[in-house]
């Protein structure tokens, strides 16, 4: 690499605050752009820091004040590969606070909408005007949507179950043999000089043994801290509820609880009621969802939390204690980071797990094989 192309791509990577120690960084009119995209959002946070722009020789051209949001987010399309426009967007979003991407249903429209965006979305409608709140609730239909779609074969699968490779001995015993049916169907096997029928194909009758349905209760901490959590559970409950034989029952609880039972089957309608934030009293939702429970054996009680009680310790393990008498099968699911690494209190987990609750962090796929190991 040339000594003039390294200057220039340096001063790319330091924005126009490096031009004086940078001198001979001339740069292309694509690089231009490119510069004047990055230095929209970047040099904000320079600002914020204290440093001032230096417009000495640039001209009115390149002034970042003339590109809007919507206008930055276009240049940013043509300009970068979708990784790293997603990557931008989430940094302008999440860390640098250009909340003017979130309150203009224009730039909303203009947004790539993923789980980051959809994160921010939450986050945000609380405090979004009318028209801003239908459109983050059109951007996170899309979102969700891409993700039932890529997380609903996998869940199918892994709650279809193994086949089981002694099924077919159980059922084809003596005590299911239809002769009648077998005779039926191999007459033209007549053998007339043995004087018998050589049967090919022997029939046997089906038995089903008549099963109740399992009851899955998602007890979900929305704590801020919960959010990527709190958007796979609400597509995990509404993929559930089309499963045969699976009652959902759908918790949210910081310090409050809120039953969205009724809700379940639209992780949209969910995501746009969930409120995040406040404290966490797990106590309190445990003992409303030990509530709900019928038929304890056929019922598997799911925490998903970062195990962080805010409330009575003490009441929390006492309430496992009893639906784990019960015979409830308790899953404590700990929160992940967004890559995937567990961010939960081990020490609580660990207590949980001593008073009769099975713990792990697991992706969605993941969780669905556990749950799958359960009911199958």
């Amino acid at each position: 690499m040339s000594e003039k192309m390294s200057t220039r791509r340096w001063r790319l990577v330091l924005g126009r605050y490096a031009e004086r120690s940078l001198p001979g960084a001339d740069l292309s009119r694509a690089e231009q752009r490119t510069d004047r995209a990055l230095d929209y959002l970047y040099a904000r946070e320079m600002e914020r820091r204290g440093l001032r722009r230096d417009k000495r020789g640039r001209g009115g051209s390149l002034d970042p004040s003339q590109l809007t949001a919507l206008g930055w987010l276009g240049e940013l399309r043509e300009l970068f590969p979708r990784s790293v426009y997603e990557a931008v967007q989430a940094h302008a979003i999440d860390n640098l606070g250009m909340s003017e991407l979130l309150s203009d249903p224009k730039v909303l429209d203009a947004l790539e909408p993923n789980k980051d965006l959809l994160k921010s979305l939450i986050a945000f409608k609380g405090s979004a005007d009318p028209a801003v709140r239908d459109k983050i609730r059109e951007v996170t239909r899309k979102v969700v949507e891409d993700i039932v779609r890529k997380l609903r074969p996998q869940v199918e699968a892994a709650l279809a179950g193994r086949p089981n490779r002694f099924r077919r001995s159980q059922l084809k015993s003596m005590q299911n043999f239809d002769w009648r049916a077998t005779i039926r169907d191999n007459l033209k096997n007549w053998d007339g000089e043995r004087n018998r029928i050589v049967a090919d194909r022997l029939r046997f009758h089906g038995r089903s043994r008549r099963r109740l349905p399992w009851t899955i209760i998602l007890c979900v901490d929305q704590s801020g801290s919960m959010l990527s959590s709190t958007i796979y559970a609400a597509v995990m409950a509404s993929i559930l509820t089309a499963l045969p034989s699976v009652a959902v029952r759908l918790v949210v609880f910081d310090t409050s609880i809120v039953d969205l039972s009724s809700e379940a089957h639209d992780a949209v309608e969910v995501l746009m009621s969930v409120q995040l934030g406040g404290g966490t009293d797990i106590a309190s939702a445990m003992e409303y969802c030990e509530g709900l429970v019928t038929q304890p054996t056929r019922t598997i009680f799911v925490l998903i939390s970062d195990f962080e009680e805010g409330g009575s310790v003490a009441r929390m393990l006492a309430a496992t204690r009893r639906m784990a008498s019960a015979r409830v099968t308790l899953l404590g699911l700990g929160a992940l980071s967004d890559d995937a690494a567990p961010v939960y209190d081990r020490r609580m987990a660990e207590r949980l797990s001593g008073n009769g609750m099975k713990i792990a962090a697991l992706t969605p796929d993941r969780f669905a094989e556990w749950i799958g190991s359960v009911i199958a």
